[in-house]
């Protein structure tokens, strides 16, 4: 049964849990799927890209105490509209990541309060110092799979950036995009290991 968007904005604005996960996560889907794969998100999966977009347009913002959603004003269609929000947001987020001073991305700390040292913006990574076993270790602990299978095939596997793009079925932007966040990544991890170890 196909509804208006009028009546799916209303649901939404609702909490109705079944048009949320009918629009959100099942007509939408591919509609995020191409902006998580093209565009700058700092996601590790689509489904979580998904539930950052649902939070964004939905959380009241507190000059006014309106979410984003309540703002939409029918002048093109929901999906429309949803993809440009979804745009603008990774802009927003691409945007702010650069204004970073490049000697810093920014402090961290682990799980265990221990602080992890900044990381440059542009890493060469060389892991022909760590043994094969420590590498793979690293790469198990990393919390992204999708970073750490890039950087096992770019690596430890010695795949060029053309073929390893190719291998993880991604256009050369979005892996230059995502190489540099798994190049982080790993570094982090790594270096709450020796931390933890040291």
């Amino acid at each position: 049964m196909n509804i208006t968007d009028r009546e799916v904005v209303r649901a939404l604005l609702q909490r109705d849990a079944r048009v949320t996960r009918d629009f959100f996560y099942r007509k939408c889907y591919p509609l995020f799927k191409s902006v998580y794969d093209n565009y700058h998100t700092d996601c590790s999966s689509c489904m979580e890209f998904i539930s950052e977009i649902y939070v964004h347009i939905m959380t009241p913002d507190k000059a006014g105490g309106q979410c984003k959603l309540e703002g939409f004003r029918y002048q093109s269609t929901l999906f429309t509209w949803l993809k440009a929000v979804c745009l603008f947001y990774c802009y927003k987020r691409y945007e702010r990541r650069t204004k970073m001073p490049t000697e810093q991305i920014s402090e961290k700390f682990d799980g265990q309060g221990v602080r992890i040292d900044t990381i440059p913006a542009s890493i060469e990574l060389d892991i022909s110092s760590l043994q094969a076993d420590d590498a793979e270790t690293i790469l198990r602990l990393m919390p992204n799979r999708r970073y750490s299978r890039l950087i096992r095939l770019r690596y430890l596997c010695g795949h060029t950036n053309e073929e390893t793009a190719m291998m993880m079925g991604m256009n050369m932007n979005t892996f230059y995009n995502k190489h540099k966040m798994a190049k982080e990544q790993f570094l982090k991890t790594l270096r709450t290991e020796e931390m933890r170890h040291g």
